[in-house]
């Protein structure tokens, strides 16, 4: 049954490179105009409190903004209700990052990359150089539980993450695969608390989002939401429609569909247009005949179970590294190059660029220590949507079926009324969201859609493709809709 722990390699603690989506709640209703008022007023202080920037290093935060070249990053959190129910109780921080406007300032453009777990602090440095830059205070987030803000989901100490990634028993049962699930889950309650647990969900970010609107000082929300952060754009346009001056949601979650619906066809298809561009070389690592080449790849693999590959800083990479690494690559064909280096390197028996690739993944820092962006992938799909139905076949295995606390949303088409022009950017071989759940978004949303043509994970501002960035920034700052049915090459 080593399938089995396989299996639940990619939906467990330590969650793989597919396990980047999550789906929708309908937990929170605007409910009547009293019922709103009043718990308005109990949200009042958290509403109007002024906020504190300074640098981004006083929130403990490593990553890239720190060391870049923009000018004058700030950083600070907002205090949040951990329980909306209970206002007056307990509260988490969000961690905020903002670049200030250059130029004559339209309001905040507020940005999200999606995880569930990604760190949004790095997202300030998107749209640099552009009208972007000039009109908005360029503002990324944590979404609470996640990165540098506070408290943190966590399900293993960096020790207990370093063995577990070593661990494969091809021969593990099932009762054996469950016993380790539940051991995990246990420790994730342990170390996390129940309450926060309670109230990660994508329902509690959309609040918190509101919260950052108004203390950024903006009357209507400007948004940029990629994969996940798709999720809480459509979910806080459902929950606030009033409130939405332009939203740009880019590799789109359809919020009608389960979670990870679409993930492994969309993996899988990604690998195939690998292999049949790598079988062009007749050095190809996984082989030159594109119908043999998951097999090759197994066979790349499976000595990695009794015997690591080397690897310069002497911890190996094991079969689990390789197996939630390679999937890194395959995002976007414009790093299928560096896979076939990573699969000839692990062919001589060498694994560094693999394990930095894994490394990656589960946001594994130079010091050893780890973010959790990958426990939060767990934690908040296991509260954003009911657990497997027990004929399903991944339940067994599902740690959601034995999650301490209960979800608090499902899948549900989003109607609406009310709301702006939106705009979704959907490509039409996004191996983690597919293109179809993009046309969906559009259509539930009732937004422009703006296709594009490439092997690519998220691409608005990112990547210099002018025909998606030029009307991106348009609407964005003067709220022109991009041409009907755009598709860009």
């Amino acid at each position: 049954m080593g399938r089995a722990q396989q299996r639940y390699i990619g939906v467990s603690i330590a969650a793989g490179v597919a396990a980047t989506t999550t789906i929708f709640l309908v937990g929170f209703h605007k409910g009547s105009v009293s019922a709103q008022s009043v718990e308005m007023g109990r949200l009042e202080p958290f509403y109007s409190q002024q906020l504190d920037w300074a640098s981004c290093a006083n929130l403990g935060y490593d990553g890239k903004i720190i060391d870049e070249t923009i000018d004058n990053v700030q950083c600070t959190r907002v205090t949040v209700p951990l329980d909306y129910s209970k206002p007056d109780g307990k509260t988490a921080q969000v961690a905020l990052s903002r670049v200030l406007a250059s130029g004559d300032k339209i309001g905040s453009l507020v940005m999200n990359p999606g995880g569930p777990g990604a760190s949004g602090l790095d997202m300030v440095t998107l749209g640099e150089g552009t009208s972007i830059a000039e009109k908005f205070d360029r503002v990324g987030f944590d979404p609470r539980g996640t990165g540098s803000s506070l408290p943190v989901v966590q399900c293993s100490t960096a020790a207990e993450f370093d063995a577990a990634r070593l661990e494969f028993d091809p021969d593990l049962t099932l009762e054996g695969t469950n016993d380790k699930i539940r051991k995990d889950v246990a420790r994730c309650g342990e170390l996390s608390g129940l309450d926060l647990l309670a109230n990660v969900g994508t329902r509690d970010v959309v609040r918190d989002l509101d919260i950052v609107r108004a203390v950024l000082g903006d009357d209507k929300l400007t948004y940029l939401g990629e994969s996940y952060g798709t999720a809480i754009g459509s979910q806080y346009a459902e929950a606030f429609p009033d409130r939405v001056r332009a939203m740009v949601l880019d590799g789109a979650i359809n919020p009608s569909e389960p979670l990870l619906a679409g993930i492994d066809e969309g993996f899988s298809t990604a690998f195939d247009d690998y292999a049949a561009e790598c079988a062009k070389a007749a050095d190809c690592p996984v082989g030159t005949d594109p119908a043999v080449a998951r097999q090759a790849l197994d066979a790349l693999f499976e000595p990695l179970i009794t015997t690591p590959a080397r690897t310069s800083d002497g911890r190996g990479l094991s079969y689990t590294d390789a197996q939630q690494g390679y999937g890194l690559f395959l995002y976007s064909s414009e790093t299928w190059d560096v896979l076939t280096r990573a699969l000839k390197q692990i062919s001589n028996g060498r694994g560094d660029i693999m394990l930095e690739a894994a490394d990656f993944v589960y946001a594994r820092r130079p010091d050893g220590t780890y973010g959790n962006r990958q426990e939060i992938i767990l934690a908040v799909r296991c509260v954003d949507s009911p657990p497997a139905p027990a004929a399903a076949p991944d339940a067994p295995i599902d740690p959601c079926t034995i999650w301490p606390v209960p979800p608090t949303g499902a899948p549900h088409e989003i109607t609406v009324q009310g709301l702006p022009e939106l705009v979704v950017v959907s490509t039409t071989k996004d191996p983690a969201t597919p293109h179809e759940d993009g046309i969906e978004l559009a259509r539930q949303l009732d937004a422009s859609l703006i296709t594009y043509e490439a092997e690519q994970h998220g691409v608005a501002l990112r990547y210099g493709v002018d025909c998606v960035d030029e009307p991106v920034i348009d609407y964005l700052t003067d709220l022109t809709a991009p041409a009907e049915n755009l598709v860009c090459r």
